[in-house]
């Protein structure tokens, strides 16, 4: 069973690229459709990307990439890509929930959320999954692990940072939208580039840029980009000893990563 996670928005240009893709995909490849979890992540303005979670555009959402998907695959899991601070957290799950009775999908999960959030939202409906770029020390991830939702960890290798391409600021090519995030800003990109430099030597000798299950987080589902071959065989996941992660606990430590993950604009969508 393979999990494609797709984002109708990031097709910047064309928000119904990337849906148009996978649509075309199964049209062609008809015998994948039971292989594949579909997981599409929506709600959130195009260009402002502010989110939109009310019970009308949360439905709206939802129907503009049923229109372009065009029944090719049934969307399994759906959900927010932020919280509205606007909108009441139950508004657009009391939607959701309704749609999930419809048959329009099968389940419901949400993007970059707090512990209460993620209570409120789960007293509504089950949720299938959450995405999340870092596992917080604030209470998040014993809250999934309490509620038993599977977590899935988006850019788990760093925007880049640990994948040796990266030296300088400069190798960050401009207009790279990594520009506009605080860890790579002059004051904080060589910090953040020394800690990638340390984790690097547990990885070289691993053979492997390294993920794994945390017991203190419960089921985890790494997905690091991968445009090439041999950078899905760079992304491999392997299981890190005890030894491994008391390694890299120690770098935690010695090595603080420094700057938001977003700008400030951002940043306020978490």
């Amino acid at each position: 069973m393979k999990t494609a996670i797709n984002n109708d928005f990031y097709g910047i240009a064309d928000p119904t690229v990337n849906i148009s893709l996978i649509r075309r995909y199964f049209e062609q490849y008809p015998e994948d459709v039971s292989k594949v979890i579909l997981s599409i992540k929506r709600c959130t303005g195009p260009k402002t990307f502010h989110p939109t979670n009310s019970s009308a555009a949360t439905r709206a959402s939802l129907e503009n990439i049923l229109r372009i998907i065009c029944g090719a695959k049934n969307i399994d899991i759906f959900f927010p890509s932020r919280s509205d601070p606007n909108i009441t957290t139950e508004e657009p799950f009391n939607e959701l929930k309704v749609l999930v009775s419809e048959g329009e999908i099968k389940g419901v999960g949400l993007s970059e959320a707090g512990p209460e959030t993620i209570k409120k939202a789960h007293a509504v409906i089950p949720f299938s999954v959450v995405e999340v770029n870092e596992i917080p020390t604030n209470g998040v991830a014993a809250t999934y692990k309490s509620l038993n939702i599977p977590i899935i960890a988006y850019s788990t290798l760093g925007r880049g940072f640990p994948t040796g391409q990266l030296k300088k600021l400069s190798d960050v090519l401009p207009g790279d939208v990594r520009l506009y995030f605080d860890r790579f800003q002059p004051e904080d990109f060589d910090q953040n580039l020394e800690f990638a430099d340390k984790l690097n030597t547990i990885a070289a000798k691993k053979g492997v840029l390294a993920n794994s299950d945390s017991a203190e987080c419960g089921t985890i589902v790494s997905i690091p980009g991968a445009t090439t071959a041999q950078r899905v065989e760079e992304n491999t996941i392997t299981e890190l000893t005890a030894r491994d992660k008391a390694e890299l606990d120690t770098i935690v430590k010695s090595v603080p990563i420094v700057g938001g993950r977003y700008s400030e604009y951002l940043q306020k969508g978490l």
